[in-house]
């Protein structure tokens, strides 16, 4: 969603416990969650350990940047290095990034929607570690094709729908990009063949795509997770369905393992079932299905299904009641159990109102020993995960992943040695990969890029030849950690 204000009147406070633990052994957060630790801090989950050695470096792109079609750059809904591009060139390091944008420049409220084709975008990217300092530069991009050969549209579908290969997609039926399939792209993933996966909000698919970008393939959801309404599907992103994802909060993570055997997907928040009545702190049972796509890259139903608590907040940070869900916005896989999630509070530079920042974390996520929900009612029909619809406890025998806190981005020491501060950081942190730092002493170490999701919010934008400017700018960004992991990714 476009905001065209910029929240302001910010805190800095600190968490104070004063409520119950909550699953993951983590208090509420009921104050701004700020970190100010200058150095490497070490966490520990299921007996392996993990270092956060910090922030190592940042860079921006403009926020009017203009793409390869003739549109203002809007990064980054998720990002990823091009396999095999990333190398050290004596003291930098240098690589090919691929950028996802979303549905583009939209303002749901007034029900303002352009036909903006899906695409990814292609820069190339230059580390410092010396300075810290990252160059980002445009170098063209990739238009994406449905199997008819035609270019998605960001719009709304409403209840509009086209059918393709026997599949009932999401396309407005009249208006802006009628009859094309409408796409909400929010993850991506490159396979070893040099196709990718494209994670969406409408319909909560993932689409397999050709190093051409033509469609090849969707993983459809199961009947948990599809949206739908009075028995029809409900793609739609204005208000929320009966059932299924909730109206923006679809695929927004998605991650194959290093193997390339094991595809995690991962819904924003909870599922309309799964949401505690009137709460929007009772949305932080998420699914996590895991599709294995070792034999084909388009598996019609998941081998395992988890469930993943994500923390609750208090938006005003003022020690009350949490009172919203820090949605996942992006996860990246370490191995077949474990993966990293970014999980954020929905204030910052673009967001609307004067909310503080309160929270925006990684976690490291294990899902060994979590229940397994695949083929269960839990999957096949729309049976809820809370034993009672007004509150937020799991039905007995869930059991939860586990997971803890490795990166605090809201850290304003860290920041600072970059010219940052919290206060200067967007709303959305929706992207994240890993690069080795290729050093033979350090096998295990690796840079974690985090970019934000700028919403396409700039002074001179343009959208399908047509202006949207904004009252300010929101530059893309993209903030550079170095971690050490227990062992080197296979």
């Amino acid at each position: 969603m476009i905001s065209k204000r910029l929240g302001a009147a910010l805190m800095l406070a600190w968490l104070v416990p004063a409520f119950p633990a909550l699953a993951g052994g983590e208090e509420p957060i009921t104050r701004p969650h700020w970190d100010q630790s200058a150095g490497a801090r070490s966490v520990s989950l299921n007996g392996q350990t993990f270092i956060d050695r910090g922030l190592a470096g940042t860079g921006s792109l403009p926020a009017g940047t203009v793409d390869f079609l003739g549109d203002t750059l809007g990064s980054f809904s998720s990002l990823q290095i091009a396999p095999g591009s990333w190398k050290r060139v004596g003291n930098h390091y240098e690589g090919i990034l691929w950028t996802l944008p979303d549905r583009g420049r939209n303002d749901p409220a007034a029900n303002l929607f352009f036909d903006y084709a899906g695409r990814l975008e292609r820069l190339r990217i230059r580390f410092t570690p010396g300075d810290g300092r990252v160059s980002l530069v445009p170098d063209g991009g990739l238009e994406l094709r449905d199997f008819r050969g035609r270019p998605f549209t960001g719009a709304d579908p409403g209840a509009g729908t086209v059918t393709e290969r026997g599949m009932v997609l999401p396309a407005p039926a009249g208006g802006v990009g009628a009859g094309k399939v409408s796409l909400d792209a929010e993850s991506l993933q490159f396979t070893r063949d040099g196709g990718f996966y494209v994670g969406d909000e409408y319909a909560a698919n993932v689409y397999h795509f050709d190093r051409r970008g033509r469609l090849r393939g969707v993983i459809r959801p199961p009947a948990a997770v599809a949206p739908r309404s009075a028995g029809r599907p409900d793609f739609g992103s204005l208000h929320a369905p009966q059932t299924g994802r909730r109206n923006n909060q679809g695929v927004e993570g998605m991650s194959l393992s290093p193997d390339g055997r094991t595809l995690f997907v991962a819904l924003q928040s909870a599922l309309m079932q799964d949401s505690a009545t009137g709460n929007a702190a009772g949305r932080t049972d998420i699914r996590v299905l895991v599709y294995d796509v070792s034999r084909t890259p388009a598996p019609s139903r998941p081998v395992a299904h988890y469930v993943v608590q994500l923390p609750a907040y208090n938006a005003d940070g003022n020690g009350g009641t949490p009172d919203r869900t820090a949605a996942q916005s992006e996860i990246r896989a370490l191995d077949d159990h474990r993966f990293l999630m970014l999980a954020r509070d929905s204030a910052g530079r673009g967001a609307e109102g004067k909310a503080p920042i309160v929270y925006k974390s990684i976690l490291l996520v294990d899902v060994a020993g979590a229940t397994n929900l695949a083929g269960t009612d839990y999957e096949t029909g729309t049976a809820s995960l809370l034993e009672d619809p007004a509150g937020t406890k799991l039905r007995p025998g869930i059991v939860p992943a586990g997971r803890v806190e490795l990166v605090n981005m809201l850290n304003p020491v860290q920041l600072a040695r970059f010219g940052l501060s919290v206060e200067a950081l967007s709303e959305k942190w929706e992207a994240m990969d890993l690069v080795s730092v290729l050093e033979p002493d350090h096998p295990a170490d690796y840079f974690l890029l985090v970019g934000n999701d700028n919403d396409f919010i700039a002074r001179r934008c343009r959208m399908s030849g047509q202006p949207c400017n904004s009252d300010f700018d929101n530059d893309s960004r993209i903030l550079v950690y170095r971690v050490s992991l227990p062992t080197p990714l296979r």
